[in-house]
């Protein structure tokens, strides 16, 4: 798998592979809405903190990494729903904790409650730390691991 920078020129692919990995997550708790999950994304679009997974010439998933001084927060990540199941979420997982261990930062990231990447996180280390209105918040730790 390649971890590419995107570009402007990206955007509507983006957008489009969220609203397919996202949909059965929040039709799961009744607030799936393609304009707003467009234009929330839109919105806040920055193509520095953005990676573009491509495996075999195809756009596989993406991913979302702010650096927040303190920790490193997991805005988004997105799997193609046809790429899902094979492992391949672990494996970018990998490489951002990872990129976590090289700077010495934890890793926090929010999921969807009652989404299955709930279980995915717990699976790969990450710990809850908090329940919000509509996301579960967890950490890993680099030292934990």
């Amino acid at each position: 798998m390649q971890y590419l920078v995107v570009n402007d020129s990206d955007l509507e692919a983006l957008i489009e592979l969220r609203i397919r990995a996202m949909r059965p997550s929040l039709e799961a708790v009744g607030r799936f809405d393609p304009t707003r999950a467009r234009e929330r994304f839109a919105n806040s679009f920055n193509p520095q903190n953005t990676r573009k997974i491509i495996l075999d010439d195809k756009l596989v998933g993406f991913y979302v990494l702010i650096d927040r001084k303190t920790h490193l927060w997991l805005d988004h990540l997105y799997i193609d729903p046809c790429y899902q199941g094979g492992g391949k979420g672990g494996v970018i997982i990998q490489h951002i904790q990872n990129l976590a261990t090289e700077q010495n930062l934890s890793l926090k990231l929010g999921a969807l409650i009652k989404s299955p990447a709930n279980w995915f996180y717990l699976q790969q280390g990450f710990k809850h730390i908090e329940t919000q209105e509509w996301d579960n918040i967890y950490q890993w730790l680099p030292n934990a691991a």
